[in-house]
């Protein structure tokens, strides 16, 4: 009997039915609305602040993400302007025109000839010749369809670029002359204006050719055997942006050539 008079505890769970779940859409719109007006506001920032070398390299940022034309010349400037390599650029430039002389047919038999190296000036390219002539027949400057084929293909690519270079010409030391007195300086200086004409004629700028020189048998490449063929070269110096062309310009000469012929005050004066 005294089980019957315990109280009896009766526990009710109230069931609670939830709305529907609203979803995580609106947070990513919302997500989106504020990095658009976030871009907006930067993009507006750098148009009324900003000079227009900095707005040129945002604009060349769009067009070029990656950075894939770092090298050709319009992309991370803007359109229409060559991007000028600077000395750290230069490694990269000398595999890109190693790429490009890989095309050419007859690069097997001519890259033990070839030679490109960064320099603190820049980047230097020397076509050497061998005993039989490669790139100019013996005594002579016009240029074999070895060399025509190699500086067509670098000119287009350093064409894309608004670096300065400077073209030599370079002899052994054998004596070579002709009855009207034309020697090795004359040859020299003919085969780099030779290579000039070639290269501006295949895509380098009429303003990018800084100096065109002739050294005869002065700078030999093997000083130890002067008369060895690979001496005998075509030497292309691609300036970095750092290097300042000290070159004078014809009106400077002019000036000069005029203070030099004025007559000299007398005592008496």
């Amino acid at each position: 009997m005294s089980d019957l008079n315990e109280d009896v505890i009766i526990i009710r769970k109230k069931k609670v039915i939830h709305a529907g779940h609203h979803g995580g859409a609106w947070k990513v719109a919302y997500a989106d609305f504020v990095t658009a007006m976030m871009s907006l506001f930067i993009v507006l920032w750098l148009l009324s602040s900003s000079n227009e070398a900095v707005k040129k390299s945002v604009a060349g940022y769009f067009n070029d993400p990656k950075g894939t034309a770092a090298l050709q010349g319009s992309s991370r400037a803007g359109v229409g302007d060559a991007v000028p390599v600077t000395r750290a650029d230069m490694a990269k430039l000398k595999e890109q025109l190693l790429a490009s002389a890989q095309k050419l047919p007859n690069f097997e038999r001519l890259k033990k000839q070839i030679e490109i190296s960064a320099s603190p000036d820049g980047l230097r390219i020397e076509l050497m010749e061998e005993p039989g002539g490669t790139f100019f027949e013996s005594g002579s400057a016009a240029p074999t369809p070895a060399l025509r084929g190699f500086l067509t293909l670098i000119a287009k690519e350093l064409g894309k670029m608004p670096n300065r270079l400077s073209i030599e010409g370079h002899t052994d030391a054998r004596q070579y002359s002709t009855p009207d007195g034309y020697g090795n300086w004359e040859l020299s200086a003919d085969r780099a204006n030779a290579a000039r004409r070639l290269m501006q004629n295949a895509g380098i700028g009429q303003d990018q050719v800084a100096q065109v020189r002739g050294f005869a048998d002065q700078l030999p490449r093997d000083s130890k055997h002067p008369e060895d063929a690979s001496n005998r070269r075509i030497t292309l110096i691609v300036d970095s942006v750092e290097v300042v062309q000290t070159a004078p310009k014809p009106e400077e000469i002019a000036k000069a050539q005029a203070r030099e012929t004025q007559p000299l005050p007398s005592e008496h004066e």
